[in-house]
């Protein structure tokens, strides 16, 4: 059975969690997320082993503000201007690392996608622990994203992960994916945002 954290747990006991080397699932805008430190090379290589996916596919980060991206060593672009406008929203950005900049989560290259979600609770808890995370959908890969505790269970019961809230998510689509090149601004993925 999951362990679960409320969102009015002592922050401590999730950031020990992480430190120790379990998953948090973290419910978004849409879905339950797979959650660890995306600096983490034990922790990203946990979810590739939880989702049975193949390894070198960059995991997308959730962070409380700009600033929390700018410190993990992302360049700030016109997309990521873009969409600063905009955050909190389901809008991912795919934007460049900084030169020299290595993070697990985006599994050798020199990108990483990242976002300000629209799920206050959630926020908070990057902001109290004072780094982002990865909020890749939590499922097999080909599977459907889980939506609730019953989704979680059969993907993560005997895994050591904690469930953070406990809510049932609304379902439906994922956040829209952009990216940013000389020809401008261009959509990777349609999803929940809409320009």
């Amino acid at each position: 059975m999951l362990d679960l954290w409320p969102w009015d747990g002592d922050v401590n006991e999730a950031r020990a969690a992480l430190s120790a080397g379990r998953v948090l699932a973290i419910p978004t805008e849409s879905s339950y997320g797979l959650a660890v430190d995306p600096r983490s090379a034990s922790g990203v290589e946990a979810i590739y082993r939880l989702k049975e996916r193949e390894r070198g596919k960059p995991l997308p980060v959730v962070v409380a503000n700009l600033e929390q991206a700018i410190d993990l060593g992302v360049e700030p672009n016109e997309a990521i201007r873009l969409a600063e406008a905009h955050w909190p929203a389901p809008l991912t950005v795919v934007a460049p690392l900084r030169s020299g900049v290595s993070v697990p989560a985006a599994a050798g290259g020199d990108t990483l996608a990242v976002r300000v979600p629209d799920h206050d609770r959630l926020r908070a808890l990057l902001q109290a622990l004072g780094h982002p995370l990865t909020a890749t959908s939590a499922n097999r890969s080909g599977d459907p994203p889980a939506c609730g505790l019953a989704d979680l269970e059969p993907i993560l019961g005997d895994s050591g992960a904690l469930a953070v809230g406990g809510e049932q998510t609304p379902g439906g689509l994922a956040s829209t994916v952009v990216s940013w090149s000389s020809a401008g601004l261009r959509v990777l993925r349609r999803g929940r945002f809409e320009f």
